[in-house]
């Protein structure tokens, strides 16, 4: 293959696996919703340039094949001849089919005898990995059905070969199961709650999660399973304020502004009307239509002690510093976006698919009051860094009602299971932080004096793209979390136009209460 073919090959397949994984001899080198990649085709090579906050490398592209959702290239390290292998792999989870069949009928078996020997006065009425695509269960997750007379508990358990995007869906799965298991032995047995088996130690944001499902409504058992030592070890759910979480000092946006001001003149002179986004006192993100395609930066200048501004630009994990020789593709890369990211654009190219949520949230972001009139468009925050135990998390758009109630507004383009346990983990971390006064202290919602009240939750998604399963995950969610579902119109990116609501109990009747006030009841 020739430079330019290798080049366009590797450039092709990374702009659509924003979420991959980068093998090196076998192990994982780099994770690509951490790490950025430029790809050089000087001097007539191709060479490929890899970095993250723990390495960086460089490698010559020798040769390209694309097999099984996994980018196969043989390259050649500075300095050496023989040429080696580097994958980059879409699927995270690198097993063979086989492999993962194995290893989930193993795992039945240790989870049944666990349960015999752990619950002796019940009856496994059954357990089961089998496929049931009609209601959304696939082989990762064993389930079952433990029996004591007239009680039982739904089983629900995830092996340790498991990804931990599975054992953090698993919840979401649990309740399903537990509300099927409770259709099918109406009138036979009471089915009093779930029992949920984890792998050890990767229980922080399932227990986080389920702290906060109505406790009225079943009996929720979370449990970390030794596979090794076949050793079971409750976890404690029932304090929802022992939430592992952090938060980061909001930036002071009109500094950062004024301290970039001649990056943001230079960007907006090619693109009127992007948006500028503050990340961080020293660094400023460009945005098209939610799409982020530069970042201006300070950096240190070679041989001094000088703070010197950066441009760098590229979309997904692409990253390269725009200097004199690169202009040209810049331009390119800014007109390409300014014709194709439209409402009216091609709808197969990569940019027009690319972060619909970001989109869709750019949107929300102009005019919040789309999702609810009472939610205050003047104090708003996108994309608000809230870390846990177990992951990196970005609230799409904290802000509050007009009369100062914390607001989280969660946005999903398309169709996806998990959104109303994602909204209530969000919810947990936001009613963690204002518990404890930090929003106000971080330096968010400056000036503005913040009511005591729990915050509300906004789930907002296409109304055609709404997942089956939602209803049933809303029916477990904790009563005093009151929460939103706005169902919006499948041409949103035209404009954003509500087609439904659906609200919480306690919600609605507040609802019901405020429209009564208004009215002069």
């Amino acid at each position: 293959m020739t430079p330019e073919l290798l080049n366009r090959t590797v450039q092709d397949f990374l702009s659509e696996a924003s979420g991959a994984i980068v093998l090196e001899d076998g192990a994982v080198a780099f994770d690509l919703t951490r790490s950025k990649y430029s790809i050089s085709g000087e001097y007539n090579k191709c060479l490929l340039h890899l970095w993250s906050a723990e390495r960086n490398v460089v490698r010559r592209v020798l040769d390209a094949e694309v097999k099984n959702a996994t980018l196969r290239l043989a390259v050649q390290r500075l300095g050496q001849s023989r040429p080696t292998k580097l994958e980059i792999c879409r699927e995270r989870d690198r097993r063979s089919p086989s492999a993962k069949k194995a290893a989930r009928a193993a795992y039945e078996h240790k989870l049944r005898r666990t349960l015999e020997r752990h619950f002796p006065a019940f009856t496994i009425a059954r357990l089961s990995t089998g496929m049931d695509l009609e209601k959304s269960f696939g082989p990762v997750y064993a389930r079952g059905l433990l029996r004591q007379g007239r009680s039982a508990f739904a089983i629900l358990g995830v092996n340790a070969r498991e990804t931990q995007a599975s054992v953090d869906a698993a919840l979401t799965f649990g309740i399903l199961w537990l509300d099927v298991c409770r259709q099918s032995q109406a009138g036979n047995v009471l089915v009093e709650g779930l029992k949920l088996f984890v792998p050890q130690g990767t229980s922080a944001l399932v227990r986080e999660r389920m702290a906060n499902l109505n406790r009225e409504a079943a009996k929720w058992t979370l449990y970390e399973l030794d596979e090794r030592h076949d050793a079971l070890v409750e976890i404690d759910c029932a304090d929802r304020g022992n939430v592992t979480t952090r938060l980061l000092y909001a930036a002071d946006e009109q500094a950062a502004r004024e301290r970039f001001a001649e990056s943001i003149v230079k960007i907006q002179n090619l693109l009127p009307h992007c948006k500028v986004a503050v990340l961080s006192a020293a660094e400023i993100a460009f945005r098209w239509r939610g799409l982020e395609f530069a970042r201006a930066r300070l950096g240190a200048e070679a041989g001094s002690f000088r703070d010197i501004q950066e441009i760098v630009f590229g979309v997904g994990a692409e990253e390269k510093i725009l200097e004199d020789r690169n202009e040209g593709r810049f331009s390119e890369l800014v007109n390409c976006l300014r014709d194709v990211r439209h409402p009216y654009g091609p709808h197969q190219h990569p940019l027009w698919r690319m972060h619909p949520e970001r989109w869709l949230e750019s949107l929300v972001v102009s005019d919040v009051c789309v999702v609810d009139e009472k939610l205050d468009s003047s104090r708003l925050y996108s994309q608000v860094p809230a870390f846990s135990a177990a992951d990196r998390a970005m609230i799409d758009v904290l802000t509050t009602t007009r009369d100062g109630r914390l607001a989280i507004v969660e946005l999903k383009a398309d169709e996806d299971i998990h959104l109303p346990l994602q909204g209530l983990d969000y919810w947990s971390r936001v009613e963690w932080h204002h518990a404890r006064g930090e929003f106000v202290r971080f330096g968010y919602f400056s000036g503005r004096e913040l009511s005591k009240e729990k915050p509300l939750l906004y789930l907002v998604a296409p109304a055609l793209h709404v997942h089956p399963a939602t209803d049933t995950l809303l029916r477990y969610i904790s009563p005093e979390i009151e929460w939103e579902f706005v169902g919006i119109d499948e041409r949103w990116r035209e404009g954003v136009r509500t087609i439904f609501r659906k609200r919480s109990a306690h919600n609605a009747t507040r609802a019901g209460a405020d429209m009564q006030r208004a009215a002069g009841f």
